[in-house]
């Protein structure tokens, strides 16, 4: 499964006066080869290359052809492929590809031996052939994958690759990127997209999310009523999930599916290009569309209806006789589609309370000699698993199909952690990493407040490039288990082809290094340096991947004289960041940042990555408002301790810093359980005369806007001098985010302003969760 490198990287000796990194920034290959030498010069293909190729090969020619024809289209050179001819002497430029039976490469290792007059490339067979070729597209300028033929009467058109030898195979057997194409449908034209860009990195398996609460995506032909019925939800909810309370609705029928011949159009696709696509058809629990078409397959009577909003449901299929033969008519039909091993069946997120509530259900849990619902599950997952097997295939669940035990031939995709990971490999059941704290796709990738809608959870590029899908706890004959990780890439915020690319790339390029690059050669740093060269191939693409890894980090801090300073930092791979200070979108001619910035007043800062006059970041991405007031870097105490759990992550109510929110993710706020409250030293008598805080509502997680708010004025700062009350609404629903709240009072002299906001006590009817204890949380305040 994995092959340890040999470091044998004689062309340093070709080129004594590179260093080894140096080297490899001319070979910006990802994901990285196991080895790679380095030589002098350059292969340059022109008019006069020819690529050599056993025709009696059909699928070598095949691939070949791809290579040629992809050069001739973006070059117009016309290189010719040639029946392969070991013994002829070379003439011109030459290109072959010659079959081995090296079993060091194994099935899906290559060997490229370039030098400035010959290229060779051997494998055992398609595989290895077709990663070399994608080895070699990442050699070559990023123009030849651009369909652009170079004009009549220009320049003599040709494409230079750098001279090197390459011995490359990939440390896991299984690399993978899933789509969930239920919550949201994408046309077959972006599947294919989406295999062709999955190609390039090196994937080899497509799992594609068929099938949950929220649509059905694939024709059955004997059961039409799945796509009827089950691949059309009425409306769906706007915005995240939690954005707004009561939710909204866009009223908007929306549906979708692949009917059996374009499942077939993509299986083939995928098939010409090494990729193996596993179907998945979620069971027992994420039903909701399929009972909507057939409620007879659940444990209650319906009706029901596919979810017009993300979670997890209670409804599911009922495990009965008639639900099993649904089952393996489905899975029969899927089969008959997907000639591939394995069969994800799901597994994941099954609620038990429909079971528990059912007479029929407790009843077969007595009869089967069971202990609880999760050996129901189990008893279920199991009997699946001996008809996909009686077939000749294996079924792929989630971590859920460990609870109760796990079924014989199981594979499991461990993604709540790796704690279902190893478990399953200490069984010695085959395992696929996917935990979602470095696998998910959906995750925001930066700072929540700059980043567009996205799942929840922070995982940024360098967190996926750092993970390590063997465990170190697992012995050397375990560890043998762990077939290789997958990217998961779920559409509940993702709902266009745009936002699917920016999510996945440049992330999955990285997880793509972690399943092929042996562990000893991985280095976000090196992994860094390639990445100007990527992301112009990408560029050559139109692929709308993200640029976050560019964004400026921003760190700020209060002054003994009440400014806030301001710090930024850029990425690497940037040289330069500009600013402006009125919220308008950075330019070339915008200030470039020298030195930490002093505010002394309100501010909407706007930065962006450059190289030169060149934008690297997304202009109008970045931006941070600051607040500047009296009461800016002035000390205070609380009336009343704060909560200690999330979201307060050390922040300060008069740093200056304004808070953020994004799919679950909040920062730089203070969150009280009760009353909030706080006194805030002046440093010295002046007038005042008006208070804004800043108040989170987040009604979905029952924080609330308070009730009422007192400020009082002090001298000394023991007696105080009431100067305002003031009623809030604290049943305010509607859209989640920041409210600053202004209180103004008539003018006065104090050293000391005290601040009480009081805690509605329960979340008010008309609300997500009334009823529950509400919460108070604070970004900033401010005295003027």
């Amino acid at each position: 499964m994995q092959l340890r490198p040999i470091f044998l990287f004689f062309g340093l000796f070709l080129m004594p006066w590179l260093s080894y990194g140096q080297a490899l920034e001319r070979y910006s290959i990802i994901p990285r080869p196991a080895q790679l030498e380095p030589r002098a010069g350059d292969f340059v293909i022109s008019r006069s290359t020819s690529i050599q190729v056993p025709v009696s090969e059909a699928g070598l020619k095949a691939i070949v052809d791809t290579f040629a024809n992809t050069i001739n289209r973006s070059t117009g050179l016309g290189v010719s492929v040639r029946d392969l001819n070991p013994s002829a002497a070379v003439s011109g430029n030459l290109i072959r590809f010659a079959p081995v039976t090296d079993t060091t490469l194994g099935e899906e290792g290559y060997r490229i031996d370039a030098t400035d007059r010959l290229v060779t490339i051997e494998a055992t067979g398609p595989k290895g052939f077709f990663y070399a070729v994608q080895t070699l597209y990442q050699l070559l300028p990023p123009d030849v994958l651009q369909p652009k033929i170079t004009a009549a009467g220009s320049a003599e058109p040709s494409l230079r690759m750098p001279a090197c030898r390459i011995q490359d195979r990939p440390r896991y057997v299984y690399r993978g990127l899933h789509l969930d194409v239920s919550r949201h449908f994408f046309p077959v034209s972006f599947v294919k997209r989406y295999i062709d860009l999955m190609a390039l990195h090196k994937f080899n398996t497509f799992h594609w999310h068929l099938t949950d609460d929220q649509g059905w995506r694939i024709e059955i032909k004997k059961y039409p009523k799945l796509t009827q019925v089950g691949a059309q939800r009425r409306e769906t909810i706007v915005g995240h999930y939690d954005d707004y309370d009561p939710q909204v609705f866009d009223g908007k029928p929306y549906g979708g599916f692949y009917t059996q011949d374009e499942v077939r159009e993509v299986v083939r696709y995928a098939a010409t290009r090494q990729i193996t696509v596993v179907p998945e058809i979620e069971m027992p629990g994420h039903a909701l569309a399929a009972l909507a078409a057939y409620p007879e397959l659940a444990c209650a009577p319906g009706p029901y209806t596919p979810a017009t909003k993300w979670g997890v449901f209670t409804d599911v299929f009922c495990p009965t006789e008639q639900t099993f033969t649904f089952l393996q008519h489905v899975l029969t039909e899927v089969m008959d589609l997907f000639p591939g091993k394995y069969i994800h069946i799901g597994g994941d997120e099954c609620p038990k309370d429909a079971w528990r509530k059912s007479a029929f259900c407790q009843q077969l849990i007595r009869r089967e000699g069971l202990k609880n619902e999760n050996e129901l599950q189990s008893w279920f997952i199991t009997r699946i698993d001996k008809f996909v097997t009686a077939k000749g295939r294996r079924i792929i669940g989630w971590d859920e199909i460990l609870e109760g035990g796990l079924s014989p031939n199981a594979t499991v995709m461990s993604w709540r952690g790796t704690k279902g990971g190893i478990e399953a490999a200490r069984q010695r059941h085959d395992v696929i990493m996917t935990p979602g704290a470095f696998c998910y796709l959906d995750h925001l990738q930066g700072d929540p407040a700059q980043e567009p809608m996205g799942f929840g959870g922070i995982l940024p590029l360098s967190m996926v490039y750092g993970y390590n899908p063997t465990a170190a706890e697992l012995t050397p004959d375990q560890q043998k288990y762990i077939l290789g990780v997958q990217g998961n890439v779920w559409a509940e915020y993702l709902p266009t082809a745009a936002q699917v690319e920016y999510m996945v790339w440049p992330r999955a390029a990285a997880l793509a290094e972690v399943a092929w690059t042996p562990l000893a050669l991985k280095n976000y740093d090196d992994f860094s340096r390639r990445l100007p060269a990527y992301f112009d191939r990408l560029d050559r693409l139109r692929v709308n991947y993200s640029r976050t890894v560019y964004d400026p980090a921003f760190t700020a801090k209060p002054t003994a004289d009440g400014r806030v300073e301001v710090s930024m930092a850029a990425n690497a791979l940037s040289s330069a960041i500009r600013y402006t200070l009125d919220g308008s979108i950075p330019s070339g001619e915008s200030p470039r940042y020298e030195k930490p910035l002093l505010l002394d007043k309100n501010t909407s800062l706007r930065a962006a990555a450059f190289t030169d006059q060149k934008p690297l970041s997304q202009l109008a991405k970045v931006q941070k408002e600051f607040i500047v007031s009296l009461a800016t870097g002035k000390s205070y105490t609380h009336l009343n301790a704060p909560t200690t759990g999330r979201p307060d992550k050390g922040a300060m109510l008069t740093d200056g810093k304004t808070g953020g929110i994004g799919g679950y993710e909040v920062a730089d706020v203070v969150s009280f359980a009760g009353d909030f409250g706080m006194v805030i030293d002046l440093g010295q008598a002046q007038p005042v005369q008006s208070v804004q805080i800043g108040f989170l509502k987040y009604t979905a997680r029952n924080i609330c806007l308070p009730r009422q708010v007192d400020i009082a004025v002090s001298d000394d700062g023991k007696t105080f001098r009431p100067v305002l009350t003031s009623k809030t609404n604290a049943a305010e629903g509607g859209k989640r985010g920041f409210a600053r709240l202004p209180f103004e009072f008539a003018p006065t002299t104090a050293r000391y302003v005290r601040v009480v906001a009081r805690n509605v006590g329960t979340v008010p009817a008309g609300l997500r969760n009334p009823g529950k204890p509400a919460q108070l949380a604070i970004d900033e305040v401010e005295v003027r």
